[in-house]
């Protein structure tokens, strides 16, 4: 995230403190202001004062609660006030930039899929801002506050400074200071987050791992690599919170990854990789189903399920090297859950069962016994994953006092 100094001690505990009472007004309104001072811990008169403070900023807004048997009047409770609260969350991802505006309730209000190539002339930076200028002309007269911009993407980044180290596919991408740029240009605080990272939060907010409080989201896909929820926190948020299982040797001989080691797990189990493989294995068995359609990951799948020999092979080695990798974070981190966010999870019947082999197999049984690997709630294909930095940056009170102060 791209702002201002840190808080001192009085702001950091007016920060949080307001972040808490508007992450409960969220997630249970309506709800009283007795209530908010009995789950939030804190005294009726810091209640009033918070709550006034969201009242004037058109924050919240109250409305009325009849308490279920009670006949009496009814009480007054609060609820988030959101529709005229907008924020631009963007996803880049291979070829493509995605640009939506959602209000603070995460509702999408318009939403754009738009071609980013490879290679072009123009920086990276400038087309990014480009981008993101035009989608404000464009889409100017459903604009309401702008407070804040969500960036999700692929690579090395420091997501405290907002500087993108290294991107896979964009090979001019090297210490783009995006986060800063991005600031200064819209005035709006800019969170940047790795997109594994940014959807294992949002698993974590809305989605399959709501409610756990230690949780390993594995994502393969373009890219391999994992985000870890640990005591209800993203591991490391505050600077790289990726989980570089994508970028762990298992080959010291293999493919060269664009991080400049040899071997790393993506370049064995990214969807790019594994489609590589099982041309290169099709050619040695002409026997199998694959040669019936165009090698696709949905045609890999579909064969999988079907019974053939070599697309279940295929799919069971990616659950293999994945498990492997997966049983070493289950002693270090003792989850509750283990998700999985592919478009490899159409043969999940296939690849689910070559992971939990591996973790059962190779991890503490203590650990690991009642462990179920499930699927991700979400796909990692729009820009929810940027609701969820927002969403954060608002329950933790960092976004929030800005909107506070005007």
């Amino acid at each position: 995230m791209v702002a201002d100094s840190q808080p001192g001690h009085i702001d950091q505990i007016k920060q949080t403190n307001a972040g808490a009472v508007y992450r409960l007004i969220d997630q249970l309104g309506p709800v009283s202001r007795i209530d908010l001072s009995r789950l939030a811990q804190l005294a009726p008169a810091s209640i009033t004062k918070i709550v006034r403070e969201m009242l004037e900023a058109h924050l919240v807004q109250e409305t009325e609660i009849q308490e279920p048997g009670s006949r009496g009047r009814p009480a007054v409770g609060l609820m988030v006030e959101t529709e005229a609260w907008h924020y631009l969350s963007v996803r880049i991802n291979r070829g493509e930039i995605h640009l939506a505006l959602r209000d603070l309730s995460s509702k999408l209000v318009v939403e754009e899929t738009l071609p980013l190539p490879l290679q072009d002339p123009t920086p990276f930076l400038t087309r990014i801002i480009t981008h993101i200028d035009q989608f404000f002309i464009r889409h100017q007269h459903m604009l309401e506050r702008l407070t804040a911009i969500a960036i999700t993407l692929p690579g090395i980044i420091d997501t405290e400074n907002g500087i993108i180290f290294r991107m896979p596919f964009y090979e001019d991408v090297k210490e783009v200071q995006l986060g800063e740029t991005l600031s200064e240009h819209t005035g709006v605080p800019v969170y940047i987050q790795h997109d594994i990272s940014a959807w294992t939060m949002a698993e974590a907010l809305f989605g399959a791992s709501r409610g756990a409080r230690d949780v390993i989201q594995v994502v393969i896909d373009h890219n391999v690599g994992a985000g870890v929820i640990t005591d209800g926190r993203l591991l490391h948020a505050g600077s790289s919170s990726l989980v570089e299982i994508g970028h762990t040797q298992v080959d010291p001989y293999g493919k060269r990854c664009y991080c400049g080691n040899h071997g790393c797990l993506e370049t064995i189990a990214s969807v790019e990789s594994v489609l590589e493989l099982a041309q290169v294995r099709m050619n040695q068995s002409m026997s199998s189903m694959l040669h019936q359609q165009p090698l696709s990951v949905d045609w890999l799948c579909q064969a999988a399920l079907k019974g053939d020999l070599l697309a279940k092979d295929i799919i069971s080695g990616v659950g293999t090297n994945v498990g492997r990798i997966l049983a070493i974070m289950v002693n270090l981190f003792n989850p509750q859950k283990i998700l999985i966010g592919s478009p490899f999870n159409q043969a999940a019947d296939i690849l689910f069962p070559a992971i939990t082999d591996c973790i059962r197999q190779q991890s503490l049984p203590a650990y690991s016994r009642h462990i179920a690997v499930e699927s991700t709630q979400f796909s990692n294909r729009g820009t929810m994953a940027g609701a969820a930095l927002v969403k954060d940056a608002l329950y933790n009170g960092s976004l929030l006092i800005r909107l506070l102060q005007g």
